[in-house]
């Protein structure tokens, strides 16, 4: 059953002129000084979180938004610096995008945040999926079987530097150490310091295409998956239940998984879709041409794919498919617990900040989620 509640702040400014008319999403832009208004935003949502009672608030790695939509750049940083303020939530990576990364430098780094903070920081590592950041950086994207190929050894190097006191890695794209003359020897192993204080390092990774659903399993990664329709997140979690079956890692179904939806509380369901309207649509201005429609039509087909609606959803479609959760606490309760009452082992329920929302209006639904609908799942 539910018992954790997780929020997803993907690192949004508060936007303007929003909505389905508002401002496109490509004409968007924002000084230095309005995009560095995320830092406050993530403490002061930390902090509420925090004294509401939830479980952990995920932040998303994203890079050169002038747009506004993603503007967090750094997450092991940002999460040991609200750390320091806060009591007890902890800070989700949601997540690093790995090939940006050398595998060591993070594992160094997330080793550090996991011991001064004492385990409060959770590692999530991704595979990207904007060509303006991956490709910018030096790796693949646009060739998605060469993205695949980087993650994964990328993903086998950092498991090394948590999990094995001392190693020689030889790959495609790494090798680590070089086999070169040090102090008078050649050099043939590394050992990373420090390695994590809590291991074996809790990894979790994004469900989005359910392409790596097997890597996933194989590697003993968690998965996270937002804003899908009914069917495809059913579809998404028993795929992973089975792959962890098949790579000898048993879970009841739904264990292991963050399930994330959006909610709005208002008095009716009509007065919810008025106020939340324009932050849906936000949202999908930016994020449909990246292909991030998780909804099923009638057969059961994906939208986008061959015969199903191609067109970008409105919030009336995301609360037919159970993807948004609309209206007073008990008509949110009653859609939550529909879904949970098909997965035994789900313990984990996100709420997901619509990008249009401002500050102030958000942490008052939290105020209210945490008063009148968490309890109804202790």
């Amino acid at each position: 059953m539910i018992t954790k509640f997780h929020v997803l702040y993907v690192g949004q400014i508060e936007l303007d002129n929003v909505g389905r008319t508002g401002t496109p999403a490509n004409d968007r832009r924002y000084a230095s000084e309005r995009l560095s208004e995320v830092f406050a935003t993530a403490r002061d949502l930390a902090q509420t979180m925090d004294e509401l009672g939830f479980y952990a608030l995920w932040t998303a790695e994203h890079h050169f938004q002038r747009e506004g939509y993603e503007c967090l750049p750094n997450l092991i940083q940002l999460g040991l610096w609200l750390a320091t303020q806060t009591k007890r939530l902890k800070l989700g990576c949601a997540f690093n995008v790995l090939p940006m990364w050398h595998p060591i430098r993070m594992a160094e780094d997330y080793a550090m945040a996991d011991i001064v903070t004492d385990g409060r920081v959770i590692m999530g590592v991704g595979r990207g999926y904007h060509t303006r950041e991956v490709e910018t950086f030096g790796a693949p994207l646009i060739d998605v079987e060469a993205n695949r190929e980087y993650f994964e050894e990328q993903l086998q190097l950092l498991l090394k530097c948590f999990n094995e006191e001392s190693f020689h890695h030889k790959g495609k794209y790494f090798e680590c150490p070089p086999q070169v003359d040090y102090r008078g020897y050649m050099l043939k192993e590394i050992t990373v310091m420090p390695r994590p204080k809590h291991l074996p390092v809790e990894i979790w990774m994004p469900i989005a295409s359910g392409k790596t659903i097997e890597m996933m399993a194989q590697y003993g990664l968690k998965a996270m998956v937002t804003l899908n329709g009914e069917k495809i997140l059913d579809d998404v979690v028993r795929a992973y239940h089975g792959a962890c079956n098949r790579h000898g890692r048993a879970k009841q179904l739904g264990q292991d998984v963050i399930w994330g939806a959006g909610v709005y509380l208002a008095d009716t369901q009509e007065e919810a879709i008025r106020r939340v309207e324009p932050a849906h649509d936000e949202r999908y201005k930016w994020f449909a041409p990246f292909g991030f429609v998780r909804y099923a039509d009638e057969h059961g087909r994906t939208w986008g794919t061959p015969g199903a609606p191609a067109r970008t959803p409105s919030l009336r479609d995301g609360i037919q498919q159970k993807a948004w959760f609309c209206g007073p606490p008990k008509q949110v309760i009653d859609g939550i617990k529909s879904i949970e009452a098909k997965y035994p082992g789900l313990e984990h329920f996100m709420i997901h900040w619509a990008e249009g929302i401002p500050p102030k209006e958000f942490k008052e639904q939290l105020h209210w989620f945490a008063k009148d609908v968490m309890p109804a799942f202790r």
